[in-house]
């Protein structure tokens, strides 16, 4: 149920945007960019990425969607729990790991960035192009999850799993 007195039967993302089709407009040029760009970061990277930052955010709508997605291009969802435990000791490739750390640093304590931390997401082989779209993938799905949650969208509303955010991976909505 939406926190709009005007509107408490925007219950989920689909019915939110079609009812503010200039909201979801503006936001979508700016995830279609980052959904469509070239991109050195895989989809299955995109989504395990965006379920880690929609998690730290507690915003189970969008976590539940990355898991979804994530699981349709054949990542283990097992992977979600190792993360929420120690991503550190996930059964992951360990390129994805200094990504990890960045997202979760600039998630959660953004002004706490520093060069050493960039250093380390370059140190792990990604290049500037990587780096640049992690940080734009952060920063669109933080925006997404505060969305959500702002408008109190809920993970056991209608179209979980059917409305695929759209800087998800470059699937097509």
């Amino acid at each position: 149920m939406s926190y709009l007195p005007s509107n408490p039967d925007l219950n989920n993302m689909t019915a939110l945007l079609a009812k503010y089709p200039r909201r979801g407009l503006l936001m979508f040029k700016l995830f279609d960019d980052v959904k469509n760009g070239m991109s050195p970061l895989s989809p299955q990277t995109r989504a395990v990425l965006g379920g880690f930052i929609s998690t730290l955010n507690h915003c189970d709508y969008c976590t539940a969607n990355y898991q979804q997605t994530a699981e349709a291009l054949g990542v283990d969802v097992r992977v979600f729990k190792q993360l929420q435990r120690n991503f550190n000791k996930a059964d992951i490739d360990a390129r994805l790991k200094p990504l990890l750390f960045y997202v979760k640093k600039l998630t959660l304590t953004p002004q706490k960035i520093t060069a050493a931390d960039a250093q380390a997401v370059f140190t792990a082989g990604w290049d500037e192009a990587a780096f640049l779209d992690v940080v734009c993938l952060c920063a669109t799905v933080n925006c997404i999850n505060r969305l959500v949650m702002g408008v109190g969208i809920q993970a056991d509303q209608p179209d979980v799993g059917s409305f695929q955010l759209p800087l998800m991976v470059g699937l097509s909505t």
